[in-house]
């Protein structure tokens, strides 16, 4: 027997499975579903035929074409999408329930590549309330409003400290960690919303990257930066209005309303009743904090 022959061929690992759910460090929750193939087929055969019944084809009534017909009409592409559309959602609630979660944004989904023959497989990533820890953010800002009330040389007034040192002041005592999954979909948006500003200028954001004498490493690094502290402040001040009771009557959504001037407007913003409502118990919180 040749050396070669007598040599034993290597067995490759065994890749193991994903955990079903995975809970990171930083809050990010991340579940690795399985789907098999024959439930992907009997959802397939349901979108066909929802599908059919809204396809009107001549010579036939609407949804009545004969179905290898009206299959030959549909595209594939318009099949795919709500097929994964349905499997996907359908199976990400029930991953929700069975683990228990309470996600506080939409998830953010990786599908691998399928076929007909094969267990569909996706990941999705979503993230819950993250644990705020006030600490003594009213000690931090009695501080700095202590320290700042100093006589000026000019016109012997009392300085005060702005709203925005009061709050970083408080804010500087918070211990919070902010799940990535919703960091990194704040810098994009923040940074979609540069590139349209940019482009109302008349610029590529290249050009405006080039102007600024930054690269796009750190543009995003910058965003990060921004959007993590924007995105602390706030659980900073939904976490003080749950603590001190802070909350939002009927009378007060009326009356913010009521100063808008453009009566369509108006009607635009009654159809939001909830984002005037976090508006409103925000701008309280932040009236309060500057009363400390």
């Amino acid at each position: 027997m040749s050396e070669i022959a007598s040599k034993k061929t290597a067995r490759p690992k065994a890749v193991e499975p994903k955990k079903e759910i995975i809970r990171k460090e930083d809050g990010t929750v991340e579940l690795n579903l399985v789907v098999p193939k024959e439930t992907v087929k009997k959802e397939r055969t349901r979108v066909e035929d929802a599908l059919i019944e809204r396809l009107s084809l001549p010579g036939f009534r609407k949804g009545k074409a004969p179905r290898e017909l009206a299959l030959k009409k549909l595209s594939e592409e318009t099949i795919r999408e709500e097929l994964l559309r349905n499997v996907i959602t359908d199976e990400y609630k029930k991953a929700v329930e069975k683990h228990k979660i309470q996600p506080i944004i939409t998830p953010q989904i990786h599908i691998e590549a399928f076929d007909d023959e094969s267990d569909l497989k996706f990941s999705a990533e979503v993230a819950e309330e993250p644990v705020v820890e006030l600490g003594e953010y009213k000690k931090a800002i009695k501080d700095l409003t202590s320290k700042s009330k100093i006589i000026t040389e000019k016109n012997k007034e009392m300085e005060k400290p702005s709203i925005d040192d009061v709050i970083m002041a408080g804010l500087s005592k918070v211990k919070v960690t902010i799940p990535n999954v919703i960091i990194e979909r704040e810098v994009s948006r923040l940074l979609s919303q540069l590139i349209d500003e940019v482009s109302q200028l008349g610029m590529t954001i290249e050009q405006y990257i080039e102007s600024k004498k930054i690269t796009s490493e750190q543009l995003r690094e910058e965003y990060k930066k921004r959007a993590e502290r924007d995105i602390k402040l706030e659980f900073f001040l939904r976490k003080v209005a749950d603590d001190e009771k802070i909350t939002v009557t009927a009378e007060d959504i009326a009356a913010s309303i009521a100063k808008i001037e453009d009566k369509a407007q108006q009607e635009e913003i009654k159809k939001n009743p909830y984002l005037v409502a976090s508006i409103i118990r925000q701008q309280k919180t932040i009236d309060f904090l500057t009363q400390i």
